[in-house]
């Protein structure tokens, strides 16, 4: 840490440098600045540089260099563990660089790097294009894809990584790089699943996909039919084609028009089906599960834009996720996954939940460091509620629906759906087969470890 002298003069020379605005301890605005969508996280950077462009990155990255100041990165703030925030450092704060610059010629978009999944598809939407994204809409895209990226057009289109085509990177000694498959390739390499440990992304470009129309099944059944409907699901999921996705999940039934009043605040089992076509296409397919009895039904096309706000969730709650990936979904852990329902607290924003892999995604580029394809389904119990009486309830219940899927896990792990879960599931989420190729092109480019605050790989 810098004498007190020289870290006021600097912090005063950053003020005026700064095209965005600088916060400290006691400004108007810090408080809300240093905010994240996980309330459990209580955090006191000493500095918050509210960037407006690249340039100002670089003095921001810079400045903290020459005071030797711990440096977070704040994109969309979802991440689970409060990896954006920490304390007596700075934070590198994006969310004013949110814009998105669609290429429908090349099939492409370049989108800042604290732009939200919807501000992506917002832009994409009027030009019939779309990528994979993720399920919430208030996602930051740039920890969302270098973090891997799955979402409802993962099956059809890939993961987001296998999507992405450049990564606009200021590196620990404040240097502007772009990374490629022509420039600095090995990083392009490390960017598709390696996270934040590179840099600061300022932008990255995605390739586009047509998306001519997209249509949603929404059942909701009574959570004693939960096996039969996740066995029903897992049929569809099993034997449909990848333009086919969603989830099966139990929920605190909504304040919605399409729930019935009186299962408002109690426990459901809920089945979303996403398909890239026409509401009687997916009819057809959804056919045996459409033919359960249900308690309400919402079955529609609809922008996919509008329907990736399906699960949003406010932000200021707490949060406690996790995940294990299976190779398949046999009867015995249906069964033990819907035993596990009912102790999940209710109500509240909790999801159990069970997402369909394989398709695209396990059709994808086997050489990046993302070792969860091969896997068929993701159990993950999304822990999200209001009080903190909750909190040893939540978390054991949590804790609770990995151990019950663990006899069936592949060991890997998507590390955007957990928080801090120790040095063997970060080496579980990037493939022990990585880890030596990640470390060296860690030492390249952040040989201090200056960007720690993520799933960190020590470099070599």
């Amino acid at each position: 840490m810098a004498p007190l002298s020289k870290a006021g003069a600097a912090l005063a020379a950053l003020r005026t440098r700064l095209e965005g605005e600088v916060l400290a301890p006691g400004d108007r605005g810090y408080d809300e600045a240093r905010a994240v969508f996980n309330a459990m996280i209580d955090r006191r950077p000493a500095v918050i540089a509210q960037c407006a462009g690249e340039a100002d990155v670089v003095r921001a990255v810079r400045f903290a260099r020459d005071l030797d100041l711990k440096i977070a990165v704040h994109g969309g703030g979802h991440s689970v563990a409060g990896m954006a925030l920490n304390d007596n450092g700075l934070v590198v704060d994006l969310r004013r660089m949110h814009g998105v610059t669609v290429h429908p010629g090349s099939a492409s978009v370049r989108v800042e790097g604290g732009a939200l999944m919807s501000h992506l598809d917002r832009a994409t939407q009027p030009h019939g294009l779309a990528t994979t994204g993720g399920r919430i809409s208030t996602t930051g895209v740039g920890g969302f894809v270098l973090g891997g990226g799955t979402g409802w057009l993962d099956r059809v289109f890939g993961l987001a990584v296998d999507n992405l085509l450049g990564v606009e990177l200021v590196t620990s000694d404040g240097t502007p790089v772009l990374a490629t498959a022509d420039e600095h390739p090995e990083l392009f390499w490390a960017l598709h699943g390696g996270g934040g440990n590179f840099g600061v992304a300022t932008a990255l470009t995605l390739r586009l996909h047509e998306l001519p129309a997209f249509s949603i099944a929404l059942l909701m059944f009574p959570p004693e039919s939960g096996p039969e409907v996740v066995r029903a699901y897992r049929d569809l999921l099993d034997t449909g084609p990848p333009q086919v996705g969603g989830a099966v999940q139990y929920v605190t039934g909504p304040p919605a028009p399409f729930v019935p009043e009186h299962l408002v605040g109690t426990l459901l089992c809920g089945a979303l089906v996403t398909y890239v076509g026409d509401e009687d296409g997916l009819r057809k397919l959804a056919g045996p599960l459409l033919a359960l009895p249900h308690e309400s039904e919402v079955v529609a096309t609809m922008p996919y834009a509008d329907a990736q706000c399906l699960l949003d969730v406010p932000p200021g709650l707490r949060n406690h996720w996790s995940v294990e990936y299976v190779r398949a979904l046999p009867d015995e852990l249906v069964d033990t996954f819907c035993a596990r329902a009912p102790s999940m607290p209710v109500p509240s924003a909790c999801q159990q939940v069970l997402f369909p892999q394989g398709g695209a995604i396990a059709a994808g580029p086997a050489e990046y460091p993302v070792p969860y394809r091969d896997a068929r389904w993701a159990v993950h119990p999304f822990g999200v509620w209001a009080d903190p009486a909750d909190d040893e309830r939540a978390l054991r219940w949590v804790r609770e629906v990995r151990a019950d899927a663990r006899p069936w896990s592949t060991g890997a792990v998507y590390l955007n759906f957990i928080g801090d879960e120790g040095r063997d599931r970060v080496v579980a989420g990037l493939g022990t087969e990585h880890l030596n190729r990640l470390a060296r092109v860690k030492r390249q480019y952040d040989p201090d470890n200056v960007f720690r605050y993520n799933h960190n790989i020590q470099p070599l």
